[in-house]
């Protein structure tokens, strides 16, 4: 990560989200919470539902050391994770993204919480960040702007072995403390 004193594994708490450094021991919590296939119909990978599918995703997103898993405050449970990663196309930056929430914590403010938090996080390093997304999943795209990122171009990226298209969205520190204040 850039500049080098970013920490892409903290603990982060809010009012109704845990965020913290992913574990070999997360898998079957995650499974669990991947295991609708409604969860990943707007998304390039449909079958990631199916644990011979979501284990060898599991297992890159372990690898990065960059990936917070996500849990219910309430109940303690994983409902999904999401990773910082130095974007190809801007490699002194940082991006957010691989989340996945389970079906149940959608239409609410978990995806605005936890990403609250992992901007504000990101905003003490960078001035701005970056989000892709698959032209064809409009859930993301739909939640990323309502936030106030912006699309800014689409590109030909390698963001996890294998070169795609994807739509490039920004976000800088300035345009988010005017929507959410300082703290984020």
């Amino acid at each position: 990560m850039s500049p080098a004193s970013f920490d892409s594994q903290p603990t982060l708490a809010g009012d109704s989200v845990l965020l913290r450094p992913l574990r070999r021991d997360d898998l079957v919590g995650l499974q669990e919470a991947a295991r609708n296939p409604d969860t990943w119909a707007g998304h390039p990978v449909k079958d990631r539902f199916k644990p011979e599918v979501f284990e060898p995703h599991f297992d890159f997103l372990l690898a990065s050391h960059s990936t917070l898993a996500v849990s219910d405050r309430a109940s303690g449970h994983l409902i999904g994770c999401s990773r910082y990663y130095v974007p190809p196309d801007h490699p002194d930056g940082i991006a957010i993204g691989f989340t996945f929430l389970d079906i149940r914590y959608w239409g609410g403010n978990t995806n605005l919480m936890l990403k609250r938090l992992m901007l504000g996080h990101a905003f003490a390093t960078f001035d701005a960040v970056w989000f892709h997304i698959d032209p064809t999943n409009i859930r993301s795209q739909k939640a990323t702007a309502k936030f106030g990122a912006r699309h800014i171009y689409d590109a030909d990226l390698d963001l996890s072995g294998k070169v795609a298209r994807w739509m490039c969205f920004r976000l800088a520190r300035s345009e988010w403390e005017l929507r959410f204040g300082q703290a984020g």
